[in-house]
């Protein structure tokens, strides 16, 4: 135990002596939001006996929500300053507060262990590193729907350099890095009931045959774009690759062409890396996705981006609610640095911010965080073009104006 400022920083388990109570203290450690709504495997179980039958939920938030901090040893309930509505399970915190009669900690502020953000208008400082070269993002090209689109078919010619008048062929000739954001083989689940057994397994077969084309069509895609820059590949949620975070990158072998050149590289779904100076890093989707599930306001996709990059995780709700493989050592999904370049992919829409860290221990200013929803390309036929030296970024859309 010891002392910051007025208060004491004590363990969750030191709470219960009674010396500790009405006392101003620091607790630090995981917040936990038990929700009854949630799904539960029980729940589900039930649900197929048709003991209890449970309808599907777009949101899993309700009054009864409330909030807990623990740690490896014990949990206290949290009251006060917090809005559970606005919170997940998952992060890791320290609150300020008191420990009240009944037990529970009242909370008069709560620290997260990421930077201070806040909006930035003037551009970066530059790096000649970085001069002129672009960077290309893409998310959902959903090739089983969107095989021989017109929008497509631009988007290769503009990549390869066969589209536009100079200045356009100019500006493409600088991507030096395409990021496939997921969601590139199917953009949508196909579910099929327990009736019709026969009926099912044909469907099935369908679907398989489906996936087998549409991968050789991203095959090709890939090894068009990837002989005038380099293309960074990541699962999606419907790709073929394992379900639980961190999602593998595809085998090469269902890539057989794209794989035989140097210009592939398969990553992880989330993904953290290096592109010039600059460090870049993102998720297909599922993160932000899970997030908006079990929260209850008025926030964009953008706003709860902003928010995990505060809370230093690519995915907090993992494993509680979104499927996430058991480490027992130490969490790949925590950021261990803070990216340049902040995405994520097989979203509604496009948005952006540009904003600035700021360290919490001497209010210094840190590096500059471009922050990207990236839009389904399927149904925007829109891709996300982002300046490596400026990190200014715009939509290129290959659709109808409308």
């Amino acid at each position: 135990m010891f002392l910051i400022g007025k208060h004491k920083v004590l363990h969750i388990v030191d709470l219960t002596k009674d010396e500790y109570e009405e006392v101003p203290s620091i607790i630090i450690g995981t917040l936990y939001k038990h929700q009854e709504l949630k799904p539960s495997i029980l729940k589900e179980i039930a649900e197929e006996l048709q003991a209890v039958p449970q309808p599907s939920r777009l949101n899993y938030c309700s009054t009864k929500d409330s909030l807990y901090l623990e740690d490896d040893v014990s949990r206290v309930k949290l009251v006060g300053n917090l809005t559970a509505e606005a919170l997940v399970t998952g992060l890791i915190c320290a609150v300020c507060g008191h420990q009240t009669k009944d037990g529970s900690f009242w909370v008069e502020d709560v620290c997260y262990p990421g930077p201070y953000l806040r909006s930035l208008n003037q551009t970066p400082s530059s790096c000649a590193k970085d001069h002129d070269k672009f960077i290309l993002f893409l998310s959902g090209l959903d090739f089983v729907n969107e095989a021989d689109s017109i929008p497509m078919d631009l988007l290769i010619e503009w990549i390869t350099g066969s589209l536009g008048e100079e200045f356009v062929q100019e500006e493409a000739a600088k991507i030096v890095r395409v990021i496939i954001a997921g969601n590139s083989v199917r953009g949508l689940p196909k579910t099929f009931t327990r009736k019709g057994y026969f009926e099912n397994k044909r469907k099935e077969a369908l679907v398989n045959l489906e996936m087998h084309h549409s991968v050789h069509r991203l095959d090709k895609f890939i090894s068009k774009i990837a002989g005038s820059c380099s293309v960074t590949l990541m699962p999606g949620e419907f790709d073929p690759s394992c379900h639980s975070l961190p999602q593998h990158s595809l085998h090469p072998n269902i890539l057989p062409i794209s794989s035989r050149g140097k210009n592939l590289y398969g990553t992880t779904n989330p993904w953290i890396g290096k592109i010039g100076s600059r460090i870049v890093g993102g998720s297909s989707g599922q993160p932000i996705e899970d997030i908006m599930k079990v929260s209850n306001v008025d926030l964009s996709p953008l706003d709860w981006l902003e928010k995990t990059l505060e809370w230093q995780h690519f995915a907090p709700t993992a494993p509680d609610t979104l499927a996430e493989y058991p480490f027992d050592q130490a969490d790949p999904l925590v950021m261990n640095e803070i990216p340049n370049i902040y995405f994520v992919g097989n979203m509604e829409r496009y948005e952006t911010k540009l904003v600035q860290s700021i360290d919490r221990n001497d209010d210094s200013e840190g590096q500059p965080v471009r922050l990207i929803c990236i839009p389904k390309f399927s149904t925007s036929q829109t891709a996300v073009l982002v300046d490596l030296d400026s990190l200014d970024t715009k939509p290129v859309s290959f659709g109808a104006v409308e």
